[in-house]
């Protein structure tokens, strides 16, 4: 067997296929962008007010578009071209960022100004979610699927490691201005990547044809297929009250820990290691359960109650890998046996739906948590993150104990995609939605 073989059936075997490969790179440089937007933001805004509740609301605002709009988000996804509707997101959100660059070279920038580009970014990422996580599938063959998934994870992970640090750098170097346009800037990296992309070689589904009560139709299939609706309702209760790092750890590093911004943008890349470490891991596995869900949160937990009461910078940077690592594991487990697991037909609609009830849901649990914390001490925010995971993983675990444990395998994914085009022969050809 030759090394490229081993390759192909190892951890990065789907980046063998172009179109995958296209996407991961111009991802990741579009990605640590990102991340430099969304540090560079919550500093600004804490340097501004120096208010944990003021950090809360702007996460509200970056986030609660995925809350009113998700199902729809996913059904235009469900409807539409997935690559042409990244393509013209993606260059909306460009324009996002080259706004809070002008605003942010300002000496006083206002506060409300920053609020609604945030807004606007909020809706712009409800499109992009469910758009970018179902076309993962279709650049792979369905054995590819989980890896593919895998590595997506592991390509956000990766990018955390690098983006919150560069944006600390730039910030203190060059200001905030220039934070936003180097974002700006990397958008030109996944435009192009998917401008390149051979369209022939991709897999899509067959879309979803206009109708009455697909949103509703959506939220029905969920709610009867049972491991589906588990996991979703873990993210939900998880993504609320623990999944809030950017309102509750920088009151954590500065207040409690007496760093500093910078020390802030450093947990978040030790963080972020341990992101990676487990992204790498678990795209080795070939299968997934509802168990794997619930053992993911509690491997969450562990860390954050740790967290909540280390009483050091030091112990704090290396409880940090443990975090990224436990915090991963769940958001890979919890998001792949949702993209194996949905009907193809149905995909993007349970896609947004979890990223309704995931990122959606920190318009309420932020806010909160950023008065928590700035009433009583971050570390009381963190403890309620770990209490939420454990919570999380015994429902989890309850409310399966007597269905079948039978882990889901590609071989899943493949009969969902044969039933799926089934279905769609016997109902005759629809004309997508096309979007753009």
């Amino acid at each position: 067997m030759t090394g490229a073989q081993t390759v192909d059936r190892g951890t990065f075997r789907s980046l063998r296929i172009r179109n995958f490969r296209l996407f991961f790179v111009g991802q990741l440089i579009s990605q640590i962008g990102n991340w430099l937007t969304l540090i560079a933001q919550t500093l600004l805004v804490l340097q501004l007010t120096g208010s944990g509740v003021a950090i809360g609301l702007l996460t509200a605002a970056q986030f609660g578009p995925l809350l009113v709009l998700g199902p729809w988000a996913g059904l235009v996804a469900d409807r539409s071209d997935k690559r042409k509707l990244m393509m013209i997101v993606q260059a909306l959100a460009m324009v996002q960022s080259f706004a809070l660059a002008a605003f942010a070279f300002m000496d006083q920038p206002p506060l409300a100004a920053l609020y609604a580009i945030a807004l606007f970014g909020g809706i712009t990422t409800a499109f992009d979610n469910p758009a970018r996580r179902a076309f993962v599938v279709e650049m792979v063959p369905e054995g590819d699927m989980p890896n593919a998934v895998s590595l997506n994870s592991a390509l956000m992970t990766s990018s955390r490691v690098v983006g919150p640090a560069l944006a600390g750098l730039l910030v203190a170097t060059v200001g905030f201005g220039w934070a936003f346009a180097v974002d700006g800037i990397s958008y030109v990296a996944v435009i192009v990547a998917l401008a390149m992309m051979r369209v022939s070689e991709l897999r899509p589904p067959h879309p979803t044809p206009r109708g009455k009560g697909q949103v509703r139709e959506g939220l029905r299939y969920v709610r009867r297929t049972r491991v589906l609706f588990v996991p979703l309702v873990m993210m939900a209760v998880i993504g609320t009250l623990a999944f809030n790092f950017q309102v509750v750890f920088p009151l954590f590093a500065v207040r409690d820990l007496g760093g500093s911004e910078l020390t802030f943008t450093i947990m978040l890349s030790t963080i972020s290691l341990g992101s990676v470490v487990a992204s790498l891991a678990i795209a080795r596995r070939r299968t997934i359960s509802v168990r794997d869900v619930s053992l993911s949160a509690v491997a969450f937990g562990v860390p954050l109650a740790v967290m909540a009461v280390v009483p050091n910078l030091t112990l704090a940077f290396v409880t940090g890998i443990f975090l990224g690592f436990g915090s991963i594991a769940f958001i890979t487990s919890a998001t792949a046996i949702v993209q194996i697991e949905a009907d193809p037909s149905m995909r993007g609609r349970v896609l947004a739906l979890q990223g309704m009830v995931f990122l959606g849901s920190t318009p309420i649990g932020g806010p909160l948590l950023g008065w928590i914390a700035e009433s009583f001490g971050a570390r009381w925010g963190v403890a309620i993150g770990a209490a939420a995971c454990f919570g999380a993983a015994i429902w989890g675990t309850l409310a399966v104990r007597h269905d079948d444990a039978r882990p889901l395998t590609a071989d899943d994914a493949r009969r969902a995609t044969d039933l799926a085009e089934a279905e769609a022969g016997r109902a005759g050809p629809a004309g997508p939605g096309q979007v753009g």
